[in-house]
């Protein structure tokens, strides 16, 4: 798999992702990342009720000294940083958002809570993107697929937690170099050359199904 390290990215650890099923019209469930001491980065596919990032940080009391988001204008991350209590550059948070935290030791980290009532529909612009795989987008298996879907990208990247490294999957005229396998909730960072909206179709049927 090709190797891709991008030097203003500061990113992640993920393990997907365990949900509970009911009736598809009312799915009350969780995603699950294991994270490590280190940066990582998930993503919010359930619906939640937090709307700033230091209420994630409270709810994991000690495990996370910054938590950070994807500045798409400047290209860079900017974040909060948990100051005895207080979170510093604390900023609002909702469902389908990807963010990266550093976490102090492992921990497991939950998003819980019914489905969203819409699915999340995101703007991606020339330069570097952050997206997570819409829960009700189980069709995407490969990297490529995404991108080829996006139809402007030509990268997309995640991160290898046990190597501490980026990974990821280039456009090489229709072939995906280095593809890799994506799953519902993987967040994941996409480099496109052009503005695109993505996904722009919707899927009836939703569920949310037990990943590893």
């Amino acid at each position: 798999m090709k190797k891709l390290i991008l030097p203003l990215l500061l990113l992640l650890g993920i393990t997907m992702l365990m949900a509970v099923e009911s009736a598809p019209s009312a799915v009350v469930g969780y995603v699950k990342y294991d994270c490590v001491a280190g940066l990582n980065m998930f993503a919010l596919p359930m619906a939640t009720t937090m709307t700033a990032a230091s209420e994630i940080g409270d709810a994991y009391p000690g495990s996370f000294d910054t938590i950070f988001y994807w500045d798409y204008a400047g290209q860079t991350w900017f974040g909060a940083s948990d100051l005895g209590g207080f979170w510093d550059g604390d900023f609002p948070i909702a469902s389908s958002n990807v963010l990266m935290a550093n976490a102090l030791a492992p921990v497991s980290l939950y998003s819980i809570g019914d489905l969203p009532a819409t699915n999340p529909t995101y703007t991606i612009g020339s330069g570097l993107n952050t997206v997570m795989v819409p829960l009700n987008r189980a069709d995407l298996t490969l990297a490529g697929d995404l991108g080829t879907e996006i139809g402007t990208a030509d990268a997309i990247f995640y991160w290898d937690q046990a190597g501490q490294t980026f990974f990821g999957a280039s456009d090489l005229g229709g072939f995906w170099d280095g593809d890799f396998a994506v799953s519902i909730g993987m967040p994941l960072m996409v480099s496109a050359y052009d503005a695109a909206t993505w996904p722009t179709r919707s899927a009836s049927n939703v569920n949310v199904r037990n990943h590893k």
